[in-house]
């Protein structure tokens, strides 16, 4: 199943969409979910079984993870707002993106809880079953990105499990593309997420605890390299 596209403006539009199954999306114009999320916040389905991800990911983390840690996250954001009606029409991007216009007395909870299903929401889509011996490579635009500011896709891979590596306790590595259109890649603590930043996240390695400790105890790097394995790239389309 293909999460829709959606459309940044930068300096061009670039269409963003999760490829899944070998098909690219069909040029939906429509804002995607990540977008449109909004109260009452509901679990999104897991876009493959369990065990799909074996044997870089087992099956018990991915239950425990998507069903119960992110299924967590979820319940808490809508605790939150729930006394809040003024909040809850706005989506889950402008919830993040000020949050000075957050009630005082909920915003971190909204922040926390909010970042938490932003980042997992955009961290499952971003996963897909093993594909044979040779792992997925981006498309041509994102590889065009890629080799720009890295050089070449073995330089970025190595920065990047590096800095995903050197998260230090709980976050995640970010790959973004920014307001002009260059790709970024940076740490997030905890929940935080690229939203005040105004870019658009590409791709997140989850480097909580919980998202390999099942299976890689405190083996982190192990657990980020056979990550490679089963990312499914965004595709890119200049429109």
């Amino acid at each position: 199943m293909l999460a829709p596209s959606y459309l940044i403006t930068a300096a061009h539009i670039v269409s963003i969409a999760y490829e899944r199954r070998g098909k690219p999306c069909g040029g939906c114009a429509a804002a995607c979910d990540r977008i449109m999320m909004r109260y009452p916040y509901e679990l999104p389905p897991l876009p493959f079984g369990y065990a799909a991800l074996e044997p870089y990911i087992d099956a018990d983390t991915m239950y425990f993870h998507h069903d119960k840690h992110f299924a967590t996250y979820i319940k808490n954001l809508n605790d939150a707002l729930a006394s809040h009606p003024e909040l809850q029409d706005m989506t889950l991007e402008e919830l993040l993106r000020d949050p000075e216009k957050l009630p005082k007395e909920q915003r971190q909870t909204i922040l926390n809880n909010g970042g938490g299903v932003y980042n997992h929401n955009l961290f499952f889509k971003g996963l897909a079953p093993p594909q044979g011996d040779a792992p997925r490579m981006p498309g041509e635009q994102l590889m065009a990105l890629i080799d720009a500011a890295y050089g070449s896709f073995e330089a970025f891979k190595k920065a990047f499990s590096e800095l995903a590596a050197s998260v230090f306790g709980s976050g995640w590595a970010c790959l973004a593309i920014d307001g002009g259109g260059q790709l970024r890649s940076f740490k997030l603590a905890n929940q935080e997420t690229a939203v005040p930043n105004g870019m658009a996240t590409l791709m997140l390695f989850d480097v909580w605890e919980h998202a390999y400790y099942l299976k890689y105890k405190n083996l982190r790097a192990d657990y980020i390299k056979a990550l490679w394995n089963v990312i499914a790239y965004p595709e890119l389309r200049l429109i």
